[in-house]
C-alpha cells in the first residue's frame, strides 16, 4: 500500500473549528439595552431636585389656572360664531372706528374673563366684521377691568380704594390708546388669514355642529401655546434668584421696569396678580400698579396664544407697543393717583 493515498472526491472534509467572533454592530446592540435605563435613572434623579420640582409645580399652576378660562372664553367664541347674527355688533358698536374703540374697551367691564379668553372671542368678534381696533381693545381690557379682577384688587389692597380705581382707569385707557394706535399705524397684512377663522352662520348648516367645531378649533389650537407659555413663566420663576428682587426695588424707575418684566415672564392669571403684586410689598406702590396694568395685557401665554391666533407679525408689533403704552398709563396714572 502506499503510505500517501488520493482522497476520493466524495469523501468528507474535516470541518476546521471556527471562532465565536461579536457581531459587527455590537456597540449599538449594548447602547441599546443600556442606555434606556440610564436615561431614566438619571431622570429620575434630575426629577427629584428641588429646582425641578418648584419649575413643575409653577408650570402646572399656570397651565391649570388658565384653562378653564381659556374654556370659557373659547365657549363664548363658539358662542358668538354660531348664535350671535352679525347684525348684533353694528347695532351695539358706533359706525366709527373711533369711537367704537372705547365703546368696546369699556364692554370688558362687565364680561369676566382671563387674558387666555380674551384671544379667541376678540379673533372671533373680526370674523364677524368688528374693526380690528375695537376687537383688540376688547382683548386687553376684558383680563383686566372686569368686575372678579376689581373684586380681587380690593380684598388684596385693603382700605386702598385709590390702587382699585388706579387699576380700572389706566387699564382702560391704555386699552382704547391701543386701540387708535392700531386705527393710525396698523395693518391687515399683519394679520394672519386664518383658515379656521369664524365667519359667522352659514346657511343650511346646523348651529350646534358649528359651535363645537369652533370652539374645538380654538381650544387645541390656543392650548399648546397656552402650555409653551406656562413652561417659559416656570422657567424665568426658577432661573431668577430671590435676591434680584431686592436690588430692583431700592430705585423707583427699576422697581417699574422690573416688576413690568416680571408680570410679562410670570404670566399670573388676572384673577390672581393682585394678590402676587400686593405681596411685593418692598416695591412702590407705582411699580405695584404696573405689574397689575400690564400683566393681563402682555405675558408670555398671552403672546403665545396672539402668535398662534393672529400670526408672528402682529403678536411682536403688537406686544412690543402694549408694553410701552401700558408701562406709560400706569405711571402717569399711578403718579396722580397714588
Amino acid at each position: 500500500m502506499q503510505d500517501t493515498q488520493e482522497r476520493s472526491p466524495e469523501a468528507p472534509v474535516a470541518a476546521e473549528p471556527v471562532a465565536h467572533a461579536w457581531p459587527r454592530h455590537w456597540p449599538l446592540l449594548l447602547g441599546a439595552a443600556v442606555l434606556p435605563g440610564l436615561v431614566l435613572y438619571l431622570v429620575g434623579r434630575w426629577g427629584e431636585a428641588p429646582a425641578v420640582q418648584a419649575w413643575r409645580t409653577v408650570a402646572l399652576s399656570v397651565t391649570v389656572q388658565a384653562v378653564p378660562f381659556l374654556l370659557l372664553g373659547t365657549a363664548l367664541s363658539g358662542a358668538i360664531n354660531a348664535f350671535v347674527p352679525a347684525s348684533v355688533f353694528t347695532r351695539l358698536l358706533p359706525k366709527r372706528p373711533a369711537l367704537a374703540v372705547p365703546v368696546a374697551g369699556a364692554a370688558g367691564v362687565v364680561l369676566p374673563g382671563c387674558e387666555c379668553a380674551s384671544v379667541p372671542v376678540a379673533n372671533s368678534l373680526i370674523g364677524r366684521g368688528v374693526a380690528p381696533a375695537a376687537a383688540f381693545a376688547f382683548l386687553l381690557s376684558a383680563p383686566a377691568v372686569n368686575p372678579i379682577v376689581l373684586t380681587a384688587t380690593a380684598i388684596a389692597f385693603p382700605g386702598r380704594p385709590e390702587m382699585v380705581a388706579a387699576r380700572l382707569l389706566a387699564s382702560l385707557v391704555a386699552a382704547a390708546a391701543m386701540g387708535w394706535l392700531w386705527l393710525w399705524l396698523g395693518k391687515e397684512e399683519w394679520l394672519r388669514p386664518a383658515a379656521g377663522r369664524h365667519t359667522g352662520h352659514q346657511p343650511g348648516h346646523s348651529r350646534w355642529t358649528e359651535f363645537r367645531s369652533g370652539f374645538q378649533h380654538d381650544f387645541l389650537h390656543a392650548g399648546g401655546f397656552l402650555v409653551v407659555g406656562a413652561l417659559a413663566a416656570a422657567t424665568f420663576n426658577v432661573a431668577v434668584p430671590p435676591s434680584v428682587l431686592g436690588v430692583f426695588a431700592e430705585s423707583a424707575w427699576w422697581s417699574v421696569l422690573f416688576l413690568a418684566a416680571l408680570a410679562i415672564l410670570l404670566a399670573v392669571c388676572s384673577e390672581a396678580d393682585a394678590f402676587v403684586a400686593a405681596s411685593l410689598s418692598g416695591f412702590s406702590p407705582v411699580a405695584q400698579l404696573t405689574f397689575m396694568v400690564v400683566g393681563p395685557m402682555v405675558d408670555v401665554k398671552l403672546i403665545a396664544l396672539q402668535t398662534g391666533t393672529f400670526g408672528r407679525a402682529f403678536a411682536v408689533r403688537f406686544s412690543a407697543a402694549t408694553t410701552v403704552v401700558a408701562i406709560t398709563c400706569s405711571v402717569l396714572i399711578g403718579g396722580v393717583l397714588l
